[in-house]
């Protein structure tokens, strides 16, 4: 067997061996950030801080590559620079962001970094304020975050304003021209922003193709303009080519997690209750998938807007009570208090849970209790105070809860509402008020004419209604001395006629002759057929009128048709007639002959050599055999009997097709 041969010793590193230099440790930094190696960056950079301790671009090289690899703690024990501001926006944290930006100095950085953490956090005012003061940077593409932030703030007319202040067109980039198509939405000037849209996508495939990017990148990053031109579409009315269109968008998965939010949101919205386990299984996918209730994926949570994802967790809690699982829709609506604290809608929402547990004096107390504690958001909630209270037979608490919106009392609708709910109580008395409130209060304004007259017709008309005459009669005395109504006019003489007819007979002489009656004989007419008979009218001129109207009636033809036959008959050779008893059952037909019994039934049967018995024990055998099976007939209707009650019995629940969740 040969030897082994010995293995070489290994060189030993130098001790005198010298580090690699600064410029070539960048060099590899440089190298393994290009190639997205982030961990082995992060190492380079600890390697150039050994060097060089407290170096700015080593330490901004290793917190960047902390950062892109989602290492965010160890990013945050590293600086203590602005760069901390933005890993707790990237938690959001957005609360700790801010108050470590204010004690900051203010940098172009810094502020860019701060108005982005305003509009995470819905103060798009004051998000706006930072984009108008950092106009003279000249930063790129500032215009594009600056009308984004105008159409959140609800200030969509500044955008053309802003558009002529930089000198720009809208259709100069597709994220602008976006953005701007956002504000005629909010102008409800639809078909400009479909023009508008359609331009966007246009630009934007044109961009992205020049970089190269692959045609399911494209579609990605476009998917917010295909989402937000199929609510255009929804908005025009073409109803079933967004729902189309949204189907598309949810069906592909081709959609950045926003989009895909926003594209599931509509479409429960536009089907309404037509699908609903469809609609719950479409939400799950938008929720964290560790999570057993419903939570939204951190990534949608991240880049919603506040106002989005309330509208998300609302459709969910709808559809759950469409679907009667209250115990769940309970559930969620317990934590989105929490979620949305600034928010009335967590509060509708656990009102609309109760009033489906038919719970809805617990609803009126909650929401009346809320509008109490908070009077600068009691308006919504008073309305839905008012429509659980009416829905449960509470007029009284609808109408008192209708009283406490001081904006809309003087309304045409409020007061009608107001009126009718106060009837309904038995309020009479309290509904003549509001009546006599709203009149003087559109008195008092002199804006709109039209509102005034059609509340004091309706106000006289329910005072007539209810035996107030006088003060119905003033009305209407008062609509036609100041608006001249003619309908006014009629009910002011049907009301004082009531009272004082000489007065009646007075207004009466103002209406207009009618047309065409000046030459009715009104004696005639009322003896005329459906006219009480009068003793002693003569009867000649009736007579006459009905032998001339006799005279003038043409008989009436009988219109001829011609005879149809069935497909190839000819009425020249019918044939034999048919069979007169053709509807008969066959077996009440003089022709019907009953089938013959089979006689071999009777035969013996039995083994060869069988002896035939004599007709006097044949007889008794069939006796005896006759009372055995009557005796043991019971037992065999019995049984027969529960054969048919267990195939006649209903299909049990577990058996029939459950719905999907």
């Amino acid at each position: 067997m040969a030897p082994k041969p010995k293995e070489k010793p290994k060189a030993a590193p130098s001790p005198s061996q010298p580090p690699p230099s600064i410029e070539d440790l960048f060099t590899s930094l440089n190298r393994h950030i290009e190639r997205s190696e982030f961990t082995q960056a992060v190492k380079v950079a600890n390697q150039v801080l050994s060097v060089a301790p407290g170096d700015e671009d080593a330490i901004r090289c290793k917190v960047v590559a902390m950062i892109k690899g989602d290492k965010i703690e160890e990013a945050l024990t590293t600086i203590q620079s602005a760069q901390k501001a933005y890993c707790l926006y990237r938690q959001n944290k957005l609360d700790e962001a801010l108050d470590f930006l204010e004690k900051q100095d203010k940098t172009l950085s810094s502020m860019l970094l701060e108005s982005q953490i305003l509009y995470r956090l819905g103060k798009m005012d004051a998000c706006v304020d930072i984009y108008r003061n950092l106009q003279r940077a000249r930063i790129d593409s500032l215009e594009i975050n600056l009308v984004a932030g105008l159409v959140s703030a609800g200030r969509a007319s500044e955008v053309q304003g802003v558009l002529d202040t930089f000198k720009v067109k809208a259709t100069s980039s597709f994220e602008l021209a976006y953005n701007t198509a956002c504000s005629l939405i909010e102008g409800d000037k639809h078909k400009d922003a479909e023009q508008l849209l359609l331009t966007a996508r246009r630009i934007g495939q044109e961009t992205l193709t020049e970089e190269n990017l692959a045609d399911d990148d494209i579609e990605i990053e476009l998917a917010p303009i295909a989402v937000q031109l199929t609510y255009v579409q929804q908005l025009l009315g073409h109803t079933q080519d967004a729902i189309g269109a949204y189907a598309d968008v949810v069906n592909r998965n081709l959609a950045d997690e926003p989009s895909l939010a926003v594209a599931v949101n509509n479409l429960i919205a536009v089907k309404g209750p037509k699908d609903i386990s469809d609609g719950l299984r479409k939400l799950d996918r938008l929720k964290e998938k560790d999570s057993q209730k419903f939570q939204l994926a951190n990534a949608i949570d991240l880049k919603l807007s506040s106002k989005q994802k309330e509208t998300i967790y609302a459709n969910r809690v709808l559809l759950l009570l469409h679907a009667n699982k209250l115990d769940q829709a309970r559930e969620l609506v317990s934590v989105l208090p929490e979620l949305f604290p600034g928010s009335v809608m967590p509060v509708l929402l656990q009102a609309a849970v109760l009033v489906r547990e038919n719970k809805a004096g617990k609803a009126e107390e909650m929401l009346g209790q809320f509008a109490e504690k908070f009077p600068e958001k009691s308006k919504i909630i008073l309305l839905a105070r008012a429509q659980v209270a009416a829905a449960a037979g509470h007029p009284q608490i609808a109408a008192e809860s209708l009283a406490k919106v001081p904006d809309i009392q003087h309304m045409p609708a409020t007061v009608a509402t107001l009126v009718a709910l106060k009837e309904r109580a038995g309020d009479i008395n309290g509904a003549a008020a509001v009546l006599d409130s709203a009149i003087k209060w559109w008195k008092t304004a002199m804006t709109d004419y039209e509102h005034l007259s059609v509340i004091m017709q309706e106000a006289a008309s329910f005072k007539l209604r209810h035996g107030k005459e006088e003060d119905a009669a003033h009305l209407y005395e008062e609509l036609v001395k100041s608006h001249g109504s003619i309908e006014a006019l009629v009910g002011l003489i049907t009301t004082v006629a009531h009272v004082n007819v000489d007065k009646a007979e007075a207004y009466e002489k103002k209406l207009k002759p009618l047309p065409g009656l000046k030459g009715v004989d009104v004696d005639a007419l009322e003896r005329t057929s459906g006219a009480k008979h009068v003793e002693g009218a003569p009867h000649g001129g009736l007579a006459e009128a009905q032998e001339d109207s006799k005279s003038k009636e043409k008989p009436k033809k009988k219109r001829k048709r011609k005879p149809r036959y069935p497909k190839g008959f000819d009425p020249a050779n019918p044939g034999p007639p048919p069979d007169p008893e053709r509807w008969l059952p066959k077996r009440e037909r003089s022709s019907y002959k009953p089938k013959r019994r089979d006689k071999r039934a009777a035969q013996v049967r039995g083994s060869q050599g069988a002896v035939v018995r004599d007709k006097n024990e044949a007889s008794a055998s069939a006796t005896s055999s006759n009372s055995s099976n009557l005796k043991s007939n019971p037992a065999t209707s019995s049984k027969g009997g529960s054969q048919n009650t267990e195939t006649s019995r209903p299909q049990s629940k577990s058996s029939r097709k459950k719905s999907r969740n």
